[in-house]
């Protein structure tokens, strides 16, 4: 099967996470992602931890199906190759330090003259377009930093205490903005025959998928407060123990559903008609006194039991997995979503990208080690072998 991005070629300045898993997208669908690293250090996410048979867990989940170039981009030589990589390119992806990539010379004003199809993709904390640059515009961004600064901790976490998002939603939002918009650009680019710049904020990303409490807020009104897993202004719609000891996750979305549960599940269908809890705006004003009311129907049950009766009720519910119990999920299994991944310290599960039917319809290739490609490609670009060693030397010492 052809995928989409075959002969697509992308070269990557990237580190961490939002560039490389928006890359790692572009790599899911065929394209071939050049990524350029520092020698003997490489992406700094490599170090992050050791928790996968000794490879971090951030640098497997967004570099498989990548080629790793080693090179030193303050070598006197670094300009000309990174030139003949851009020569074949389709794209160039990255989220250097703010200011980093111009000083490089490679801002899409200094390359679109020579590279007239070119897509440049530029990934920074605050944004970086020379026209509007802004107050915020060279400062360091880290995914903590931009769920503090685009709203997104004040909202979450308990009523004592603000929490961050527990993975880093932050640098995913950007790199999946990052990965539609090169998406668009190469189709803009059927048309034109141009390439373009795209410029993907972090904290724009964040606060668009802030919309709803922002919304919520709108005119001065108060945000939605912080309610720990349960929602902030629908209920019930949370987690709630259960008589075993263990915790049912469940949601109501409207009164058709509110009836079902308390006549099938809490078996008091009384309450549904209780003029305290007749509508969504008082359920979750009087949220304390009915959780009690729920805690006291669930205290007899098993949270087999609940998920039964809720079930039956036709009200969404879950399970509050850990993970190893998402590694063993009967869903994912069932649908055949885990396939094996080759990487430098073997092969190591991953799951299909979302939307790909098997793992023939997307590209699922090795996670490289560093400078795994540095011969191949630099060959491939017409240097020597000497030529080639000399790179290697000068950039290993």
């Amino acid at each position: 099967m052809t995928l989409a991005l075959e002969g697509i070629t992308v070269v990557a300045l990237e580190h961490a996470i939002a560039a490389p898993f928006c890359t790692r997208q572009l790599a899911d669908l065929g394209a071939r992602v050049i990524k350029v690293e520092r020698p003997g250090v490489g992406d700094f996410a490599r170090g992050y931890d050791q928790r996968v048979q000794g490879l971090s867990s951030h640098f497997v989940w967004t570099n498989r199906s990548k080629e790793s170039l080693a090179l030193d981009l303050k070598h006197p030589q670094a300009g000309e190759v990174l030139d003949r990589l851009l020569q074949e390119a389709d794209v160039l992806v990255q989220n250097l330090a703010p200011g980093a990539a111009a000083r490089l010379g490679l801002s899409y004003e200094a390359l679109c003259e020579r590279h007239p199809k070119l897509i440049v993709c530029d990934i920074s904390g605050y944004g970086d377009d020379p026209a509007r640059p802004g107050p915020y515009r060279d400062r360091k961004a880290y995914d903590l930093l931009i769920q503090s600064e685009s709203g997104f901790v004040s909202i979450t976490g308990s009523p004592d205490e603000p929490a961050k998002a527990g993975c880093s939603i932050a640098d995913i939002a950007a790199g999946m903005y990052a990965y539609t918009n090169i998406l668009a650009a190469l189709i803009e680019r059927g048309r034109t025959g141009r390439g373009k710049r795209i410029d993907v904020s972090m904290l724009e990303a964040m606060v668009e998928w802030m919309g709803y409490p922002l919304y919520y807020a709108y005119d001065g009104a108060a945000p939605p407060p912080r309610a720990g897993a349960a929602h902030a202004t629908i209920y019930p719609y949370g987690p709630f123990p259960t008589g075993d000891g263990r915790t049912v996750m469940l949601g109501l979305q409207n009164e058709r559903e509110w009836r079902s549960f308390c006549e099938r599940v809490l078996e008091r269908p009384a309450l549904a008609t209780d003029p305290r809890y007749d509508r969504n705006a008082k359920r979750s004003a009087a949220r304390a006194e009915l959780r009690a009311l729920i805690v006291e129907a669930f205290a007899g049950l098993t949270a087999d039991q609940v998920a039964q009766r809720l079930d039956e009720a036709g009200i969404a519910n879950a399970q509050v997995n850990d993970m190893a119990q998402v590694w063993a999920h009967a869903q994912l299994r069932a649908r055949e979503r885990w396939v094996q991944v080759a990487t430098p310290a073997g092969p190591v599960p991953a799951t299909l990208p979302p939307g790909v039917p098997d793992a023939e319809s997307a590209r699922m290739d090795a996670v490289p080690a560093l400078g795994q490609h540095t011969t191949a490609i630099l060959a491939e670009l017409g240097y020597s072998a000497e030529q080639i060693g000399a790179l290697q030397d000068t950039a290993s010492s």
